[in-house]
């Protein structure tokens, strides 16, 4: 406020004390006008570059945020190659309603792919607290349907403290809190010797990219998304088979899947698969790549819902080549 309260000052000295401010004359119009517009740029340049600031620090946090939401995935997960990417429906939001975590256990290397219902802002809180439960419960629970549960009640439990702060007169624990909250989660479980498992509740299945093909990992049914209905009693796990070396799994939100041209066409997502695992070298970075240019380029770059995008290769055969070589290498002759 320093600076411009003395330009302010500055003008007010000017008009009153200036011989030439006092008058009438139109040069001495022209040089007062002239005065006080070279006072309003500066202000105006003042308040420009302090906005400026303002918007770097807010984008700043924002990315410290995102940083701390969705964590920038690691290379390699346990002889797993990982690419992923995240984008946004909302103009300059970095952190919209799609989420996704790969983390290394003693069970397996464990999974989630989500989508909330909603994007933007307003579903952050959600995307938290999913993601918070699961990498706790990923270490804890040595099942994949406990996993799923424990998820359940986090997002239970989060829509109950949302909806007392929403309406805090009502001084009652909400039995139905948001009825129309509701995220679509999948699961999956890659175990050392490849076999993958799955529980899906309302979400996209994966698609294996194998021999130049793209194919759905799993036909079945999903189970309901989380939120509306209870689990029930019997968690169909999906056993999906292995994962074999230099094969890869493209996880993917609705967003995805859902993207229309201008003439309401959707995008068509195993057409761009396909095309991709022909494309030699075939990495999780290039699928990711050729996956989001064909999306963007078919939306004209407005996706109209947050899109997520994960990609895995089994890379283990290549490490574990790599690790004999480091030990013949250091072998003592």
């Amino acid at each position: 406020m320093g600076l411009p309260m003395a330009w302010g000052a500055m003008a007010i000295t000017y008009k009153l004390t200036c011989p030439v401010a006092q008058q009438n004359g139109l040069g001495a119009r022209i040089v007062t006008s002239a005065v006080f517009f070279a006072v309003g740029t500066g202000l105006i340049l003042h308040i420009r570059r302090a906005l400026l600031r303002e918007l770097r620090q807010i984008r700043k946090v924002a990315g410290a945020a995102q940083n701390v939401l969705l964590r920038p995935l690691p290379p390699r997960i346990d002889g797993l190659s990982v690419a992923a990417a995240q984008l946004s429906a909302d103009r300059g939001a970095s952190v919209g309603g799609d989420l996704y975590e790969v983390i290394a256990t003693e069970h397996g290397v464990r999974i989630v792919m989500g989508d909330v219902r909603g994007h933007g802002i307003g579903a952050i809180g959600t995307v938290a607290a999913v993601l918070g439960s699961f990498r706790e419960a990923v270490h804890d629970e040595p099942e994949l349907g406990c996993v799923l549960r424990r998820l359940e009640r986090a997002l239970a439990r989060h829509l109950r403290e949302r909806a007392r702060a929403e309406h805090p007169s009502s001084g009652l624990d909400p039995d139905s809190p948001v009825a129309e909250e509701f995220v679509t989660v999948l699961l999956l479980e890659i175990r050392r010797d490849g076999e993958v498992y799955a529980l899906n509740c309302g979400h996209p299945w994966p698609y294996l990219l194998s021999g130049g093909r793209a194919d759905p990992l799993v036909r079945a049914d999903p189970l309901p998304p989380l939120g509306p209905f209870p689990l029930p009693d019997e968690l169909p796990v999906e056993r999906c088979g292995q994962l074999l070396p230099g094969e890869l799994l493209f996880l993917h939100t609705d967003g995805v899947e859902d993207a229309r041209d201008g003439q309401g066409r959707f995008f068509p997502l195993p057409a761009e698969l396909t095309a991709a695992a022909r494309t030699q070298p075939v990495s999780p970075h290039s699928v990711l790549r050729a996956v989001l240019t064909g999306l963007l380029r078919h939306t004209d770059g407005r996706p109209a819902d947050d899109v997520a995008v994960l990609v895995l290769r089994n890379d283990r055969s290549r490490v574990a080549l790599q690790q004999g070589h480091a030990v013949a290498h250091h072998a003592p002759r």
